[in-house]
């Protein structure tokens, strides 16, 4: 069983390329949100921009062979996919911070927050300067309308995928943080999965690093 599980993460982790083709543009809806998510929402702290467009939410043509109800997350391409049934899949457009550079693997979710507190890491003090010890949930916090936690067995991977106060970064690696989504997508994700949904995090710099 484990050979197998590593036999499909490196095969996995060579295929990040050319997973999707063709999509068809989802508008963004305040359907989902909760009357908080609109009360943070309405008067947010940073400038709302839209991403271009190959970053913008779409339902595409998926070629790989994850099972439907899985989210993968490819960290070169900057994009994250909820995987659906008849080779489609929810394409999301996603910022990659230096810790979501760090990690590739299969996991689940085993946590799951809606805006949630921020506790700044010794790197990210060391890195971004003076930085409280805690940060309520917020529009102003960095994790952003929801997080996703990411644990292999009963272990935190350390690895979330959360929103964001930086919109205008989606589409790049930045130098903190991990994967991060807009507001608006993340929360569209987070009423699709649950605790114990499969992610798959594709790495291919980092796993060509790893076979040197």
């Amino acid at each position: 069983m484990a050979v197998r599980a590593i036999a499909f993460l490196l095969t996995s982790l060579l295929l990040g390329g050319c997973m999707a083709t063709s999509g068809t543009l989802e508008p963004a809806s305040e359907a989902n949100f909760t009357a908080r998510d609109k009360r943070l929402l309405t008067n947010t702290p940073y400038e709302k921009v839209d991403p271009p467009i190959s970053y913008r939410r779409q339902i595409v043509e998926y070629h790989r062979k994850e099972a439907p109800g899985t989210i993968v997350v490819d960290t070169d391409d900057r994009h994250l996919y909820y995987v659906m049934a008849d080779g489609r899949a929810i394409r999301y457009g996603i910022t990659v911070g230096e810790d979501g550079q760090s990690w590739a693997g299969i996991a689940r979710i085993g946590n799951m927050q809606e805006w949630p507190p921020w506790v700044p890491t010794e790197g990210e003090k060391q890195r971004l300067g003076p930085l409280p010890s805690y940060v309520d949930g917020g529009p102003a916090n960095p994790m952003g309308a929801r997080a996703l936690y990411l644990f292999q067995g009963n272990k935190d991977t350390l690895f979330r995928i959360h929103g964001t106060n930086q919109p205008e970064y989606i589409g790049e690696a930045i130098s903190s943080g991990c994967i991060r989504m807009l507001n608006e997508d993340v929360i569209d994700l987070y009423r699709r999965v649950k605790v114990g949904t499969p992610v798959v995090v594709l790495n291919t710099h980092l796993h060509m690093a790893s076979s040197n």
